[in-house]
């Protein structure tokens, strides 16, 4: 989060210049964000990923939101790093996916594993954790947005 406002600010104009065809309302997007709506974002995916915890807890891991919720999770992170790849430098996400998101992953994966509960991950499957993290995703920067636009509290 801390680093998001000035990567945008810096970084958007080269990546612009060095990805033409990416939609210019993308690249407006990214230098509209600011350090608020980025930081309510992230709050509403830590209330979606909460959820999912909440629900895995509830089914002793069984439960399929929060399976899906894990495999999105993990995806996400390699999405972090192929975008590092691809932009040929930093990126935000890409210093806490190979610290935090693809070994707690793993770690989380490994528990549901030994303790039987784990489904058989097929491709459909990670279709759907990556469509899981693509709503959640869509969503979380939707409603911070809206809460851009709204008035301050006084």
């Amino acid at each position: 989060m801390a680093a998001m406002t000035r990567w945008s600010r810096t970084r958007v104009p080269v990546l612009r210049a060095r990805h033409p065809r990416v939609p210019e309302g993308v690249w407006r997007r990214l230098e509209a964000m600011n350090s608020r709506e980025f930081a309510a974002a992230v709050g509403v995916m830590g209330v979606v990923v909460a959820a999912a915890a909440a629900d895995g807890y509830r089914t002793g891991g069984r439960s399929a939101f929060y399976q899906s919720a894990l495999d999105g999770f993990g995806l996400h992170g390699l999405v972090h790093l192929a975008q590092a790849a691809v932009t040929r430098g930093y990126t935000p996400g890409v210093v806490t996916s190979p610290l935090v998101v693809v070994p707690f992953t793993l770690w989380a994966r490994g528990r549901l594993r030994r303790a039987g509960v784990l489904r058989p991950t097929r491709p459909r499957d990670l279709a759907r954790g990556l469509g899981l993290a693509a709503a959640a995703t869509v969503a979380s920067h939707t409603v911070a947005r809206r809460i851009r636009r709204a008035p301050a509290a006084p």
